[in-house]
């Protein structure tokens, strides 16, 4: 449950307020996680770190003490403050003699399979190099409008977490763990250690968003709690600022609660799963359940296309699965409660004869 001896990949997720102090920087946790790191690479583990504080960061230097909104703000203070957030990793890493190195994402790098692809071996790379990703989200413009946004560094680092098949995921934010009510409004609050399994009573007891600068709250980290499940990984929500917070999580003590995954998806069903779909599927019912039998998707059982989309996107099925189609969203249209046998005839020839195989077709939960 705890013990994490056998990890060898750690993805550690850094929150805004863990990062500054009383309105600063926060020097001592950067001086203090450099440290941990290079602890964490003499056991011969690897280390990725997912950082938020571009925004909180850009916005201190522009003298803006209110909470930023707005996507131009957001991208502006971003882009002002992700060097500034670089260069306080860069110094304090560096007294250890470890390079670290900027990795910028928007969602969009996920969805396309071959991008998905190239960024496990640039980590790969990174890795052999010896230096430390710091990852953020590429937030001068990534934008909700365009669906290049993750919206929250906590489902961000979820994501790398599964990418790179780390054992463990570390959240630290101001948050102390998850309790079974909000523990700033009541006092008889009591804190949860370990989750087994995400039900409807875990998430809600989930609170509200976080700080002034900040996107992400607990309700987000139960989000990213599914996402690093379905990849076989453990997550762990601490406190940013316990001394030895990190080392200490390693060692199997009792800090913060501690989410346990039920299963394993494969690397191409996690891309599937975590990719945002282009559009939706609508199936019968009786289609419905042969996938949920393992079974191909035919033509015939497509009663709507929903969206624009190619030949090899992610979709939805009936918002009960996702899906990577063998038809763009026209020619589906055209066949869509069709035999599988005529679409020679309505097609032409060298296309497939289904719309989904089952490899490739993933429920939600």
């Amino acid at each position: 449950m705890r013990d994490f001896t056998n990890v060898k990949r750690v993805v550690i997720k850094i929150g805004t307020d863990t990062l500054s102090s009383d309105g600063g920087i926060n020097t001592a946790f950067f001086t203090g996680l450099a440290a941990d790191v290079k602890r964490l690479r003499d056991e011969g583990r690897e280390a990725v770190i997912v950082t938020s504080g571009a925004i909180g960061m850009g916005a201190g230097a522009l003298g803006i003490k209110e909470r930023v909104t707005g996507i131009k703000m957001r991208q502006a203070c971003a882009a002002v403050g992700m060097p500034l957030l670089m260069e306080e990793y860069r110094r304090a890493f560096q007294e250890h003699g470890i390079a670290v190195a900027q990795v910028l994402l928007t969602a969009d790098v996920l969805n396309r399979r071959t991008s998905y692809l190239n960024l496990r071996s640039a980590f790969e790379t990174l890795f052999l190099l010896g230096a430390v990703p710091v990852v953020n989200e590429n937030d001068s413009v990534a934008t909700d409008e365009i669906g290049t946004a993750f919206g929250d560094n906590d489902r961000l680092s979820a994501f790398v977490a599964s990418k790179i098949d780390a054992g463990l995921l570390i959240m630290l934010s101001d948050f102390d763990g998850l309790y079974d009510k909000n523990p700033r409004e009541h006092k008889d609050a009591r804190p949860v250690p370990v989750v087994y399994e995400i039900t409807k009573e875990i998430e809600a007891m989930a609170g509200d968003r976080g700080s002034e600068h900040s996107t992400g709250g607990m309700k987000t980290k139960i989000e990213a709690a599914k996402i690093a499940a379905r990849a076989g990984c453990r997550l762990v929500i601490a406190k940013g600022g316990l001394p030895n917070v990190i080392p200490d999580i390693l060692a199997g003590k009792t800090v913060g609660t501690v989410f346990l995954p039920k299963q394993r998806l494969s690397q191409r069903a996690r891309w599937i799963s975590n990719s945002l779909p282009r559009g939706v599927i609508r199936v019968d019912e009786g289609a419905l359940k042969a996938l949920a039998g393992r079974k191909s998707l035919l033509p015939k059982g497509v009663t709507a296309v929903e969206g624009e989309f190619d030949a090899g996107d992610v979709v939805s099925i009936n918002d009960r699965a996702k899906a990577v189609t063998e038809f763009g969203s026209a020619e589906l249209r055209l066949i869509a409660g069709k035999h599988s046998t005529e679409i020679e005839s309505i097609l032409g020839t060298g296309k497939k004869d289904v719309v989904a195989v089952p490899e490739n077709i993933v429920f939600s939960e």
